[in-house]
Order: structure tokens, then sequence, then C-alpha cells
């Protein structure tokens, strides 16, 4: 409802507006007049002359009177007969300035300047304007020239006015004087049309190196020039508009619902023209804003469902400027009878798996009968979920205007109005063509007026002798804005939260369209889908015309985002809803020791080797031929591929003997080396588990995730007791010690956190102690052995070196060209080491600054450990490489993994474990 608090204060201005015009109808020219009566004697006509102005219109001529007890009266040209310069007698006091309009009927729209029905004047009359300062010959040749055009077919008359229109347009340049400064460079000129609800106003844009400038050809728009700049979008859309992608929109608040300016440019080729002179523009800087970021945003509760939703209208072409495209939301409340509203009970909600001609089995199988008996292309539902009828049918009230302008001239019938929320949520469950879903507005409470007959609007007497006024609420709600509020909560709450991603299916998603969409009752007329019809190369002018009064009366459905199902969001598992003291969930249900989801139960490849290591002791290559260290005879002794996706984590037990593993597809997995079996498996999240890490008492672990989050699952009671979300965006690494946890993201964030797992075993308590800003990306982390000292990589090459008590950064270097994939301090601490996609290792001393080793390896590196002084191993792809420190110089290389290896951890006895990107998890022992 944003677009009447925007269009409002423009319509209350002036008394003629666009809304009295037929839908998309153009404004072109006004004169200043005087209106003579024909049915009184001219002196008595002349005196009693109203003065106003006379618009000529693409299909029809508007006199606007100056006093506003006079009502406007409009020609429509097609019920014209005649239009003429009129000539009276020779003594007439008229002039000869005079043209004449003979109409069979007029409209008679705002007397006493009230918005109500029209009044349709049904009496042929001649009327006479005199014109005040231009004579008829520069008046009349288009007036007639569109009355000949009203008389023929719809198609032929659309098309004889656009070429009407062009022709004016081009004669029409921009005027440069309306440029903020001299120092302005031009970038672009071209016609476009300024798009508002059901209306369309042509004119000029021009883009500069400083501002967007529109300029339209007629004088109804607050400034004559309107002036953007660049500096403040923050949003650029690309949009279709009636079937076709010629729309830009563009937003220059944040949060704004309605854009700054909706332009239709005349082919597709000159707006995706216009976007990108936009967004080369230095002063141009745009909000990230991307799908997948939204996603992960909303799966981790930072993100409302009310802005997610908002969110992939906004993506699928929905805007508060196309009534054809307004933003769809869905039902979710199904009680609307009972005096409390209860949003802990089920029943409470509308089954949102399902659309909602689908609710009431009954209607869907009329509907499914009527479906087999229907030729090609079927459908099951005649009508819509979002229509232009429809937004008007709840906004009736705030923008009657917009009503009487689609519905030429009249309200609906009292009966068929938005009267109580309860018959019509009782109607879209039952009536054979009312299948509507809702607008945003039920779940804004500020925007709530749109439930109250505010303007005193003479809405009629419905069939029991009421008198449509307010819209009547559920018992549970004192007030529109309380009705609001308790829809909003409703929205937000745990029931709707866990399912609102099938409704997302239905509208956005897979459930769209084709097979599943006939799977799941969701199927409907094939013309309102995107890309059932290129209008653009429909040549005939009256098929074009069907189309799009098709899309006018019946809607769009949105632009299909997602072609797999969406996920669900995280459950509000965080530590203020856990109950620490007796391992009870906050509503007092008892945690259900091995209650968890397995997936991928079975391993799917297994070896184990005898401990001698004579499976692989042929593919181990000795560079040096004394046994100078343990690490170099390393020996593969099982290997398991636990993951369907590459192990991006893992960590071992402090007997060796189970390993607990993460990987990209967002399943954590504990196998016992031991028994040769899994022991736990579970699939967090739909995003990729970047880190885990093993708790000194084994009972809980942490783990990390690009959804932004940290978990906190609990091996005692198998399942996930805690989930907070950490960054603002996905964590990429961690390290905890000594009851300090150190995270780091892709927000360019470290943050440092205290964390002790003894005090609190059973929720996530974190204490924030510090956060330390880069310029991009953290990729990965280190801590010294005294939490002293952090190394970091970022993802544009540099490593930093961190003082944590002075929150100060002790060095800074540009090490890598691309990302930096791992960093270590030595044991000692005296050294660190980092690695980057440039396959580039890189060794420095921390008290000087020296760099003592930079080898090309000629492979990327993406894992570290660094167990003892002398010696350190590094994870390649798929070698095991094992390097001599104080000689600078590789030692073994160990073929480990088909590819790279994407993790790995040191245990206890020199035990080693290895993930990698074929999905294995192999145990390396020392001979």
């Amino acid at each position: 409802m944003a677009f009447v608090d925007a269009k409002n204060d423009c319509i209350d201005k002036e008394r003629f507006s666009l809304l009295l015009l037929e839908p998309g109808e153009i404004y072109l020219e006004d004169y200043s007049v005087y209106y003579y009566r024909n049915d009184l004697p001219e002196n008595e006509a002349i005196q009693r002359k109203v003065r106003g102005r006379l618009k000529v219109c693409s299909k029809s001529i508007v006199f606007t009177p100056q006093d506003a007890r006079f009502p406007i009266v409009k020609f429509i040209l097609r019920n014209c007969e005649r239009i003429t310069r009129w000539s009276g007698n020779l003594l007439s006091k008229l002039g000869n300035n005079v043209v004449s309009i003979e109409a069979k009927q007029t409209v008679e729209m705002k007397q006493d300047d009230v918005i109500g029905p029209y009044h349709f004047n049904k009496k042929g009359d001649k009327y006479m304007f005199s014109l005040n300062f231009v004579s008829p010959e520069k008046v009349l040749p288009q007036m007639c020239q569109l009355h000949r055009a009203s008389q023929l077919t719809p198609a032929d008359q659309n098309a004889m006015i656009s070429t009407i229109i062009q022709s004016l347009q081009n004669r029409v340049s921009f005027d440069t004087s309306w440029l903020g400064n001299l120092y302005e460079q031009i970038v672009m000129e071209t016609s476009c049309d300024r798009i508002s609800p059901l209306v369309v106003n042509p004119g000029k844009i021009m883009l500069t190196s400083s501002r967007l400038y529109f300029q339209p050809f007629n004088n109804l728009e607050p400034e004559p020039v309107t002036k953007m700049n660049l500096t403040e979008m923050k949003r650029i859309l690309k949009r279709r508009f009636l079937l076709r992608q010629v729309g830009l929109e563009i937003f220059c608040s944040k949060d704004s619902l309605i854009a700054d300016m909706y332009l239709v440019l005349p082919t597709a080729v000159e707006r995706d023209k216009l976007y990108e002179h936009l967004i080369e523009q230095e002063d141009v800087c745009l909000m990230e804003n991307d799908k997948e970021n939204m996603l992960l945003k909303w799966q981790s509760g930072s993100v409302t469902n009310l802005d997610y939703l908002l969110y992939l209208n906004s993506e699928a072409d929905r805007s508060f400027n196309d009534f054809t495209q307004y933003p769809v939301f869905p039902w979710v409340i199904a009680d609307y009878t009972s005096p409390t509203l209860d949003l802990s009970d089920p029943k409470t909600f509308r089954d949102l798996s399902k659309p909602i001609g689908a609710l009431n089995p009954k209607r869907l199988t009329r509907f499914k009968e009527r479906f087999s008996d229907m030729p090609e292309p079927r459908f099951l539902y005649g009508s819509h979920y979002s229509t232009p009828g429809y937004i008007l049918y709840y906004l009736v009230r705030v923008a009657p205007q917009y009503m009487l302008c689609l519905q030429s001239g009249r309200f609906d019938q009292p009966d068929r109005l938005f009267n109580s929320i309860q018959e019509t949520w009782s109607n879209v469950l039952s009536l054979p063509s009312d299948v509507k879903e809702v607008i945003p507005e039920f779940y804004l409470p500020e925007y709530s007026d749109f439930l109250i007959n505010k303007q005193s609007l003479d809405l009629g007497v419905r069939q029991d002798g009421s008198k449509v006024n307010h819209v009547t609420l559920p018992p549970w709600s004192s007030d529109p804005k309380d009705f609001c509020k308790k829809c909003r909560e409703a929205l937000e709450s745990e029931y709707v939260s866990m399912h609102l991603h099938k409704w997302i299916d239905l509208i956005y998603g897979f459930k769209q369209r084709g097979k599943e969409a006939e799977k799941y009752d969701n199927l409907f007329y094939y013309l309102t889908y995107e890309g059932a019809v290129d209008i653009e190369k429909v040549k005939d002018p009256n098929e074009r015309a069907a189309i799009e009064a098709q899309i006018m009366e019946f809607g769009q459905t949105p632009k299909q985002l997602f072609t797999k199902p969406h996920p669900t969001r995280f459950p509000a598992t965080g530590s203020d809803e856990m109950n620490s003291d007796d391992g009870k969930l906050a509503d007092g249900t008892e945690y259900e020791e091995e209650d968890e989801e397995y997936v991928d139960d079975d391993v799917i490849e297994s070896e184990v080797v005898d401990q001698d290591g004579s499976k692989y002791s042929d593919e181990e290559e000795s560079l040096e031929t004394n046994n100078w260290s343990q690490l170099a005879s390393l020996t593969l002794y099982q290997r398991h591929k636990l993951h369907r996706d590459m192990v991006t984590s893992l960590c071992l037990s402090g007997d060796n003997k189970l390993v607990y593993s993460v990987s990209q597809a967002g399943v954590f997995k504990v196998y016992s080396f031991e028994e040769q079996q899994q022991v736990r498996g579970i699939n967090l999240s739909s995003m990729p588990l970047s880190s885990i890490i093993l708790l000194p008492n084994e009972k809980m672990v942490l783990i990390a995730s690009w959804d932004n989050s940290l978990y906190l699952y609990s091996m005692e009671f198998g399942r996930v007791i805690s989930q907070l979300t950490l960054h603002d965006d996905a964590i990429s690494d961690m390290f905890w010690q000594d009851n300090m946890l150190f995270t780091c993201s892709w927000d360019s964030t470290i943050k440092i956190w205290l964390y002790d797992p003894v005090a609190d075993p059973k929720k996530l308590s974190l204490a924030p102690i510090m956060e330390l800003d880069h310029d991009a990306g953290v990729s990965c982390i280190h801590v010294n052995s005294s939490n002293s000292q952090i190394l970091s990589g970022t993802k544009d090459g540099n490593v930093y070196l961190w003082d944590v008590e002075c929150q100060t950064v002790l060095r800074q270097t540009q090490s890598h060209v691309g990302q930096v994939t791992c960093v270590k301090f030595s044991k000692d601490g005296q050294r660190m080491v980092s690695c980057g996609e440039d396959c580039y290792m890189r060794v420095v001393d921390i008290n000087t600054g020296t760099e003592i080793l930079a080898k090309d390896l000629g492979q990327s590196i993406s894992c570290l450990c660094w167990p003892e002084q002398q010696h350190l191993i590094a994870g390649g792809q798929g070698e095991l490489l094992v390097w001599d420190m104080a000689k600078a110089q590789l030692v073994t290389k160990i073929k480990a993994h088909e590819s790279m290896i994407a993790s790995m951890c040191l245990g206890s006895n020199l035990h080693v474990v290895t993930g990698g990107e074929d999905r294995n998890v192999i145990l390396w022992k020392k001979v």
C-alpha cells in the first residue's frame, strides 16, 4: 500500500488525474477554456460561463472546471458524434474561437470534489468551449485525428494512437536548462514511460554523469523535471512489464517498498543499455543483496519472514507500481472465529503446503473433474491468486480512485466488496472462482487503514440491508492495527517459519509449473506464466490486445526463482530457548538420546589395510634415504568414503577411535574406526559446514556453517541443542582454546568470544570480547598457544598478524595472489606459514619480519599441520607433503587422495586424519 502514500499527494493537488482516464491512457495537451451551456440563451450562457481546462487525451477529452462545485466532464471519443469549430451568427458575442463537441454520452466525475461512482449522462447534447489563448486550428486537427482513431477496432485504435504519440514525442527534446550544473556529462537520452499503478506517463529520460532526469511530456508531474542523484541509488532492478522485458525500477531508499522511479523503455535493448550505463557510473554504489545471501540470512533468522517474502516478490518482478504484478503474500491464519488467537496450536494455521484452491477437498474434486475433461492447454483454476481486481478488492477504502479507474467508474456490487475477514476467508475456501491470496498490507500494522472507511465512501447497501462501511474483523482483534499486528505475529511464528518454504515452492519454486504444478494441484491458465507467449512476436494487433486484456483481468504468475525444493528455516533453538538445569527444552520436553535424523547411514566405500602399510608402500616417494622422522613413515591405515560431497573439516577423538567430520553438503558425521561403523549422521544445514571443534570432554561439538551460524551438537543427547547467528556472512573458520572462541567470516571480521563449555554444557552462551575488522572476507585463522596473537588470511591475499590485547595489527602483508587458503603458527610461536591459491608457501620469522621461505609448490595447499618445530605436513592436490622446516626442504610426498586434500587434523601419538574433495576420510598411522 506504499503506492498510496506516494501518489495521494499528487492526486490531491489537482482535481484531474490520470486515474480519471482508462488504464494506460495517455494525456497529451491541455488548454484554457470557458464552457458555455448550449441550453441557455447566449447572454445568459455568457453570464454563467465556467472557466476550466480542456485536456486532450488519447481516448477522451476531459473538461476540468476551476470551480470544484462542478463535476469534471469526460467525453469518451468513441461516444462523440462530431468535433468541430462552432460558427454562430455574425452578431454572436462568443467570437470565432469556439470548439463544439457533440456527444451521445458524457461521464461526470468528482461532483463537489467528492470521490464516488461516476455519473453517466446518456442524454445527447452539444458542448461549446471557447479557447482563451490558441485558435481552433491549433487544437482541432489532433482532436479529430484521435476521434477517427476511436471509431476503429481496439487494436487498430491503439496502433494509430501509438503513431500519433510517437510523432509528438519525436518533436520534443530534453530541455538541458534543467541540468544541475554545467559540468555534467550527458551519457544517454531516450524516450520512456514512467509507470505507476494503472498509469502510464510518457516522457524523456536523460542520464548524465551525476543524475538521472525524467521530463514528462505533460504538466501533471509535481515538478517539470524529476531529478535523481546517482549517489542516492540503492537498487536498480530489471522488470517484466506486460509480458515484455522492458522495465527498470530504481530505489533510492534502502528500506523503501516503492521505487522512486519505475521506467519502461521502448525495447529490451534500450532498457538493457540504460541499465548498463547506470551501473557503469562511478557515483552509483548499489547494495549487494544476492539471492543466496538473503536465503542464508532468512534461514538463520537475521531476516524476518516478512522481509524475505518482500525480497522474493521483488526478485520475481512483483512491484507496488504494477497491479498486474503486485506483491503476493499467503493467508497464514485459518481461524477467524475464535475469541482469542492461539499461535501455539497448529490448527490455527492454514496448510502452507497447498495452494488456496486445494485447501477444500470437495472443491478441489470439482476442479479436477473439470480438468480431466478439458482440452490442452489444461488448467485447474480459471482465476488467479493475484490480479489487479483482487488488489483493489482489498484496497478500495484507501484507493477508491484506482478501483473506479479499473472498473469504468463504478465500485463493485456491495455484496461483492471486501466486507469481512471471515467472509473473505470463507469465500476463498468455497467459491468456484475465488482462489486469491492476500497482500503485504495484512502484515503491516502501519498500513492498517485499508480496513477502515476513513473517507466515508458511499460503498452501497448489501442485500441484508446493512451499509458497507469498515471491514468486519475477527473476534480476536480489537481494531485494524491490532488485527495486522496479530497477523504479523502469526507470519513470524515458529509454525509458519517451519512451513513457509512449502508455500514458496508453490509460488516461486519448483512446484510452480509443469508436472510438479499438476502433481501439487497448482496449475493455472497457461497465459499467466512467464515465457508462455512471446508478445514481441505476436504480430496480430487484435491478438496482442486480447493478451494484454487477459493480463489486466487474470494477473501474472511470479517469475520462477527456484527449480529445486526451497530450504527450510533453521529451528529457533538458541540458548534463550533452552533450559540448562535439567536437560529439557524450554517447553519442558526432555531430550531423547539418539533422537536425530540420520542421513547416509551406510558408508559409501571403506578400506582397511594392514598396519605394515603394504597396500600403499609403493606410492610413497622418499626424497631422503634416512628415516629422519616418524612423520616420514606415515602409512594409510583406514580409508572410508563417508560423505557425498567434499569433506571440509574434521577432528579426532583423544583415543583416535572416532573421527568427526563435516561436508560441503551440510552433513555432520561421526565414524568409529574401531567398530567400522557410523555413529552419528545428521543434515544440519542446506549450506556447507566449514569448521568443526571437538570440545575437551568430547560430549559436545562446535560446528560452523556458511549459513552464518554456529551449532552446538550434543553427543550425549544426539541432537543440536543450540544455534546462534554470529556473523553477517558465512563463518569460514574457527579456533577454540582455553575458553576463548575465535571465529572468522566472509563479512571481513574476526570475533572473539568467551565460552566455557564446562560451565554451560547444555547451551551455547557466548560473551563477545572484541571484533577485528579486515578489508576483505577472512578465509582462515590460527591462534598461538597463549591466545595473545592471531594469524588471519583473507580473500584478497593479505596475511594479518594481530595483537589480541591491544586489538592492533602488528603486521599486514600482501603475501599471495588470490585467496589465502591456510595460516599456521609454529609450535614455539616464533614463525608463521601461509599458503594461497597462487600455489606459494611462505614462512616468515615473526620477530624480525624476515621471509625465510617463499616456494612455488606447483599446487595449491588447502590445509596444514605443524606438529613439532622441525616438521610440517601440508595437504595438496591429492598428496601429503612432509617438510623439514630447519632445512627448508621437502622430504616426503605421500599419495593420499584422488584430488585436493581439503582438511587435516593431527591426533595423539602422531595419528593424522585427512579429508578430501574425493569425499574420502583417511586415517594415517606411523609405522
